[in-house]
């Protein structure tokens, strides 16, 4: 598991010690200093971990709430990824003192810590990774597998210099990932389900985005913060 912590600039990439050392240290003085200037980000990419051993591993160590969530997914990735994706959100939270992971949804199914509803989160995953973020203001965060474009879904969701862009790029595949994962991160941070008009999803202020790409496990994620 990698973090990836944001000084409201760019997002560096810190090993495990790093982060705990950084976070612990700023909550030792203010439960929540350390994410008021920062937004903390958790990607697992080991997808060999993927097996039902780790699953009935991973089962005993979260709430019953999602426990039963996970049990509801037919098959093996699904039932991994709900497992994983709570236990990574437990580690961004620990430094906050949080350990109560209880959750309910808005009116538009976006999940929300029921007893800490001040601090925000979201997750994500894909066939190739899952990915968490933690932050005191609206979040929003998706990850994509490297997704073939076709026509008929670029014009549905890009507008004309998107889907230019898109077109010329030398890697169209990467450039919609990329595209893919900028809207869907604003409109999770909106909360308000794909509602919102695709096509200029991304002509709104108020916010940030960051977006990474792991070529090598082909696999992209975006991630949108208040400013």
């Amino acid at each position: 598991m990698r973090y990836f912590i944001q000084w409201r600039g760019n997002f560096s990439n810190k090993s495990t010690d790093f982060f705990n050392e950084i976070i612990l240290a700023k909550s030792s003085k203010n439960d929540y200093f350390c994410i008021q200037i920062l937004v903390m980000v958790s990607i697992f990419d080991d997808m060999t971990q993927v097996t039902e051993a780790e699953v009935q591993r991973m089962l005993p160590l979260v709430d019953e709430q999602r426990r039963n969530e996970a049990l509801r997914y037919k098959h093996l990735f699904g039932q991994f990824a709900c497992l994983k994706s709570w236990l990574m959100l437990k580690e961004l939270l620990k430094p906050l003192g949080i350990n109560d992971l209880k959750m309910d949804q808005n009116e538009h199914g976006k999940p929300y810590l029921t007893h800490h509803p001040e601090v925000h989160f979201n997750l994500s995953h894909c066939k190739n990774g899952i990915a968490v973020v933690v932050d005191l203001s609206p979040i929003g965060i998706d990850i994509e597998s490297f997704r073939r474009d076709n026509l008929a879904l670029v014009r549905k969701t890009m507008n004309p210099a998107e889907a230019e862009w898109i077109r010329s790029s030398s890697d169209p595949v990467e450039a919609f990932t990329q595209y893919w994962t900028k809207k869907e991160a604003v409109v999770k941070l909106r909360g308000t389900g794909i509602t919102d008009d695709l096509h200029h999803v991304l002509d709104g202020v108020g916010y940030r985005l960051e977006t990474h790409l792991n070529r090598e496990k082909r696999y992209a994620w975006s991630v949108a913060y208040s400013q």
